[in-house]
């Protein structure tokens, strides 16, 4: 939401009056911001959706005021939904993995002018729109093309069509479906046409099936719903995708899931029944054919790779299914947050209440927070472990632990920091010293004491001195661990993957190590910098002014921090995504002299517009004021003469 901070003053009475008021485009304090492979949006309170779908290993959901939230994998840019998109109507996603260990991804939006809006991948030009498409009434995505209908029958296709080729003459359409690399048209007199890719049969249509109103394609095979309620599949059935459970009737709408991996063809298949009740089944392996115990009032349905979405009739999502990127992890409304910690593949949040909030990956149980944990005060996240420091000095460790890193040595009481690395975890008491385990992954060096700070990479540690001196042990193959020469003065540290990072009392930045993507080479010219942060082969800054500053790796786009991204009061990296805590809005301070008003506001307010008013009703205007504030370290001045009657001033973010 967009923060306006207000304050008047008033000559006569030499009074003050400070007020606060909300409008869009402004973040509550205490939100988490997250970008990169692992996207988890904002929601507003009360937020209710109208529509979903889901992509190969991302979702999409259109709320009820005609814009659109995206979530889960990021590796395109599929869950970064263009600014300003309103007015939507319908949605679909899609992306598939035609490369082992590389994911594909994009989107699709049509508007209520019959335009479509696409985002995401591009490299078969799938998100590049043909010219003057307009007159379009649906859309569907498949695994690297595009498919829309238009208000006249005619199905327009774009994208990868190599083996996607549409049928010439093709009219009277009135539904359109795209699976990894075939699709399928619902004409008006209930038949259907398929066409692309039919290695499997996908594309196959059974004889004489008539009487549909409704079809849906999975990653390599499809479904109808005939008139009756009853359903038929047909293409792969590898994990029985297209066995349509026996005695299944009262359908009343259909979703295929499922995509070619590396080693395996799978797929899943999700019916509506009338009674608002969901039936699932073929590949399961990721619960994603598992619904969820009592889920009922469901009005809509989205099956992705291997995850399914649920819209409730009274606005609200379910997810289940497989979540290393979040993608079935429902947009919650997280706040009140103190700290944040970016692991491997998955993500906590502290709140100030002192309990924890996990998400992502959680092959190991990472993500699965202890139950009853409370009285939490730092949280670290490693490759596949978690750790939570308590008010009383223990440490609580969860996940994995192949090495031991979950063995918290007996006894251990005092601490006052915890860092988890990739294999190992340390903790530094209050006397000073530095505690590692499991015993001889990471041994602390002898005689290291008057400790004030701790950080950890894959299998190298760092400790910040009370002289402001590093010290590194650990892994060295890149020279992550070789502390450079004469390096002092330093009041923070980081680790990356296989990197170091060092924050100066100026408040420039040291980086050593790894740099095979610059994630080592601080771009010239940071200041000002007041937090650190290092991922598996990027780099974060948290600068004075509440914005952040990313270099290095950005294959899913942990690098890019998303624009307009101010009052952040904390930072974390992880492998492939960052986090951001942004904090409370900035107050003005005003001050006078018998001729003079000084008002004043914290640095971390850059971007605001300072504006002032002679008066509050009947009509406010607002005029911007144009006389340069001077910065003065944390916090910016700015004096004017004092007019005749009430002045009143507020911060407006644009």
């Amino acid at each position: 939401m967009k923060l306006r901070i207000l304050m008047a003053l008033s000559v006569a009475a030499a009074s003050f009056c400070q007020l606060s008021e909300a409008q869009n485009n402004r973040l509550t304090p205490g939100t988490v911001v997250s970008w990169g492979q692992q996207f988890i949006p904002y929601v507003q309170p009360g937020t209710r959706y109208q529509a979903i779908a889901a992509g190969y290993h991302h979702s999409l959901a259109l709320k009820s005021d005609g814009t659109v939230v995206a979530w889960g994998e990021n590796c395109c840019g599929e869950s970064m939904v263009p600014a300003n998109l309103t007015g939507v109507i319908a949605i679909a996603a899609g992306g598939a993995s035609f490369i082992p260990g590389i994911n594909t991804g994009h989107s699709l939006a049509l508007k209520s002018d019959g335009t479509v809006v696409a985002w995401g991948e591009n490299s078969w030009a799938q998100s590049t729109i043909p010219a003057n498409l307009t007159g379009v009434i649906a859309i569907a995505a498949g695994g690297a093309f595009s498919l829309a209908l238009k208000s006249n029958g005619t199905v327009v296709a774009w994208g990868a069509l190599d083996q996607n080729t549409m049928p010439a003459n093709l009219t009277g359409v009135i539904a359109i479906a795209a699976g990894e690399s075939h699709s399928l048209a619902l004409k008006s007199d209930g038949t259907v046409v398929a066409w692309g890719d039919t290695s499997y049969g996908q594309s196959t249509v059974p004889a004489d099936l008539t009487g549909v109103i409704a079809i849906a394609a999975g990653g390599l095979h499809s479904l109808a719903l005939k008139s009756d309620g009853t359903v038929v599949a047909w293409g792969v059935n590898s994990f029985g995708q297209s066995t349509v459970p026996a005695g299944l009737a009262g359908v009343i709408a259909i979703a295929a899931g499922g995509a070619s991996g590396a080693e395996v063809i799978y797929g899943h298949s999700l019916a509506l029944k009338s009674d608002g009740t969901v039936v699932a089944w073929g590949g399961n392996d990721q619960g994603q054919s598992t619904v969820p115990a009592h889920l009922a009032g469901v009005i809509a349905i989205a099956a992705g790779g291997e995850h399914s979405l649920a819209l409730r009739s009274d606005g609200t999502l379910v997810g289940w299914g497989y979540n290393l990127y979040g993608q079935r992890t429902v947009p919650a409304i997280l706040t009140d947050v103190i700290a944040i910690a970016a692991g491997q593949e998955n993500s906590q949040a502290l709140k100030s209440d002192g309990t924890l909030i996990a998400w992502g990956n959680n092959n190991y149980g990472q993500s699965t927070v202890p139950a009853n944990l409370t009285g939490a005060i730092a949280i670290s996240a490693g490759y596949g472990h978690s750790l939570a420091l308590k008010s009383d000095g223990t440490v609580v460790a969860w996940g994995d632990n192949s090495y031991g890193q979950l063995t918290v040595p007996a006894g251990l009481t005092g601490v006052i920091a915890i860092a988890a690395g990739g294999y190992h975890s340390l903790a530094l008491k209050s006397d000073g010293m530095v505690v590692a385990w499991p015993p001889g992954l990471n041994t602390v060096p002898t005689n290291l004491t008057d400790v004030v700070a701790i950080a950890a990479g894959v299998i190298h540690s760092l400790a910040l001195k009370s002289d402001g001196t590093v010290v590194a042990w650990g892994d060295n193959f890149y020279g992550q661990s070789t502390v450079p020469g004469n390096l002092t003065g330093v009041i923070a540290i980081a680790g990356g993957e296989e990197h170091s990072l060092a924050l100066k009392s100026d408040g420039t930045v040291v980086a050593w190590g790894w740099n095979s993507y610059g994630q080592s080479t601080v771009p010239t010219g940071l200041t000002a910098v007041t937090a650190i942060a290092g991922g598996y082969s990027h780099s974060l800054a948290l600068k004075s002014d509440g914005t952040v500053v990313a270099w290095g790796y950005n294959s899913d786009g942990q690098s890019t921090v998303p624009a307009n991204l101010t009052g952040v009061i904390a930072i974390s990296a992880g492998y492939l995504h960052s986090l951001a805590i942004v904090g409370p809005p900035p107050a003005l301070s005003i001050s006078r002299t018998t001729t003079n008003v000084l008002v004043t506001w914290p640095a971390t307010a850059a971007g605001y517009r300072l504006e002032a008013t002679t008066s509050l009703s009947p009509t406010v205007i607002w005029n911007p004021v144009t006389t340069m504030a001077n910065l003065f370290g944390a916090r910016y001045e700015l004096t004017m003469p004092i007019s005749t009657g009430a002045q009143f001033f507020r911060l407006i973010y644009p």
